[in-house]
């Protein structure tokens, strides 16, 4: 994860933003013993993890108990020694977030939450980041504060507020340049890819139960920054094929 262009923080948060999942640590409840566990992630506008989890899950009652939790990202896959790969450890606390439209994109990031997404005992909860331990590569180790992990722009609730309408414009009028910029910029297979959600720094694709993420170039402030950084990934992507 070599990105002399990138800062620690937004290094960080790319890794995040790009994962569908990661392991959970809680402490146990009858012990504070620590208890490790797989969840399925999504991320809010700034980059703070969200979790769909029931409240019968160990994990659920342990951050009720106590919530301070870490999450750890694994960018590593693929790679010969993963030690030389990417990963981050976010700690925080784990906070229930009914926040209008955070649900309905943890669910475009995931499918097949909208099965028990209604159920009664399911919760929508953010991670509220206070520091974050970013192994870059072999090497390449820091800590980085909550103010320098979380992603800033005053035109991120904008942008949120205009998401869902681009995400369905781009799925049913754009399909085809969505998956050339899969094939072509990120060397994905071909196929029918779906954006599932935008944010100020890029975008995220899924196809089946693989998804990419496309960065922009920079962040973009509004609903017209992500349409112009939109059409120059797909010119680029377009001039590439």
């Amino acid at each position: 994860m070599s990105e002399p262009d990138a800062d620690p923080g937004q290094r960080a948060r790319r890794l995040v933003r790009a994962a569908d999942r990661a392991a959970l640590a809680t402490a146990l409840t009858d012990d504070g013993a620590p208890f490790a566990s797989l969840v399925l992630t999504a991320c809010a506008p700034d980059a703070s993890p969200l979790l769909l989890i029931s409240d019968l899950a160990e994990h659920t009652r342990n951050a009720g108990a106590d919530p301070r939790v870490s999450l750890l990202f694994d960018g590593t896959g693929g790679l010969d020694d993963p030690l030389t790969g990417p990963r981050v450890t976010l700690l925080g606390r784990l906070v229930r977030d009914d926040t209008p439209g955070l649900l309905a994109r943890f669910c475009a990031r995931h499918p097949a939450a909208g099965l028990y997404a209604g159920f009664a005992d399911f919760h929508l909860h953010r991670l509220e980041v206070a520091r974050a331990h970013l192994v870059a590569g072999f090497g390449e180790i820091r800590w980085i504060d909550s103010a320098d992990w979380r992603f800033h722009d005053a035109g991120a609730a904008q942008l949120a507020a205009a998401g869902p309408d681009i995400v369905a414009h781009m799925n049913k009028d754009h399909a085809d340049a969505l998956a050339l910029c899969a094939t072509r910029l990120l060397a994905r297979g071909g196929g029918a890819w779906q954006m599932t959600g935008i944010d100020p720094e890029g975008c995220d694709l899924r196809l089946d139960g693989a998804v990419a993420r496309l960065e922009f170039a920079s962040p973009v402030a509004d609903a017209a920054g992500a349409r112009a950084a939109l059409v120059e990934m797909i010119t680029i992507a377009r001039a590439a094929s």
